[in-house]
């Protein structure tokens, strides 16, 4: 059965699915793809149905991701039961999903961060900042999806 991963932030335009093209691709070079389902949501709904941030689809094709496809949604609470790990980028929203999780859901809820190795706890917001702000996102989530790479593989 596919391990099944989503990646939540407020208004998924920036952070979730940048999170998802990087861990997608993770999974994809550690020949998962087909073992490891990701998405992306956001607590919020103001941007249901929009394509990421344009700075964040710039940024991440700049390392080599493309957030093209992806488009923006909210979470649902059918996903406490669909997916292994609820992925919060910061403690606010990770609030917002414990809030919105039903009794009885088996999924991992916590913090992104939790898989990296670094003193920050929480992937900052970078859409009303410039561009040094859509760095530190990419370089705060390929640490974390390497350590949650690494949590999958050892069977968790």
């Amino acid at each position: 059965m596919p391990r099944r991963v989503l990646f939540v932030c407020l208004g998924n335009i920036c952070r979730s699915p940048t999170a998802q093209a990087v861990f997608q691709q993770r999974i994809a070079q550690a020949g998962l793809a087909e073992e490891v389902f990701v998405d992306s949501a956001g607590t919020a709904a103001w941007h249901i149905g929009r394509a990421p941030d344009s700075r964040s689809q710039a940024m991440a094709a700049r390392y080599g991701y493309d957030l093209s496809p992806l488009r923006a949604r909210q979470v649902e609470l059918e996903d406490f039961q669909t997916f292994d790990y609820i992925l919060a980028m910061d403690c606010a929203n990770l609030a917002d999903l414990r809030a919105l999780r039903p009794e009885g859901s088996p999924a991992v809820l916590s913090l992104f961060l939790d898989y990296a190795d670094t003193e920050v706890e929480e992937v900052p917001d970078p859409y009303y900042g410039g561009d040094a702000g859509f760095v530190e996102v990419l370089r705060l989530v390929e640490a974390a999806a390497d350590g949650l790479l690494a949590e999958i593989r050892s069977g968790r």
